[in-house]
């Protein structure tokens, strides 16, 4: 009788092997890949939804995209607005004189910043000045510190074609949220309840956690 057409394990053990090998090299690869595929999906497909943040604030649909524009800082060097992508923007609209007004959107930008507590690191706060009015030496020296607010001057004519008050509403009224994918999605109410418009903030914050990570 003979026995050479009979398989030889002696051979299949080594395809065998590379083939499993092969198998868990895939797997671990799918596992590694899996949370950046989902991030990924989710940074460039999410879009807020009344779900996800309350009634309180008003969520802008469709969201309006940081435009291709240029503002200055308080030296006069040339800023991209489109290189403050990649966090929250708190964005509070004044003249350089800024009036009580101004300073309390000021200090409602900042303590809402504060209240979000482990989170505050995502979000970054802007005063985007209307005019060429010089600031107060003490205010400019407020707004430093280990956190301090990005201060760029932007012609007013130039904000209008890309924020918009609330009808009956001066564009200084409200407070603005701009998301790290540069987009204006929320519009604070004039004279806010800081506590209502945390809970909003929050929402958005837990809402796109799965794609917005630190370290940008």
């Amino acid at each position: 009788m003979t026995v050479h057409s009979l398989p030889d394990a002696a051979l299949q053990a080594p395809v065998q092997r590379t083939w499993v090998g092969r198998l868990q090299m895939s797997l671990i690869l799918l596992v590694c890949a899996a949370p950046v595929l989902v991030s990924y999906l989710l940074y460039f497909g999410w879009r807020p939804t009344e779900r996800d943040v309350a009634a309180y604030a008003t969520l802008i649909q469709p969201s309006v995209g940081l435009p291709a524009a240029n503002a200055h800082d308080l030296d006069g060097q040339l800023r991209s607005l489109r290189a403050l992508k990649g966090q929250w923007l708190l964005i509070v609209l004044a003249p350089g004189s800024c009036d009580a007004a101004c300073e309390e959107r000021l200090f409602l930008q900042r303590q809402l910043r504060e209240m979000t507590g482990r989170e505050r690191g995502r979000i970054d706060k802007v005063w985007l000045v209307t005019d060429d009015a010089p600031l107060r030496p003490e205010l400019r020296q407020a707004l430093g510190g280990p956190a301090p607010v990005t201060v760029l001057r932007l012609p007013r004519d130039a904000v209008q074609r890309w924020l918009r008050p609330a009808d009956g509403q001066a564009l200084e009224d409200h407070l603005y949220l701009v998301d790290p994918m540069g987009e204006w999605m929320m519009r604070a109410p004039p004279q806010p309840d800081p506590g209502k418009l945390k809970r909003d903030i929050e929402r958005l914050l837990r809402a796109s956690a799965s794609w917005d990570l630190p370290g940008r």
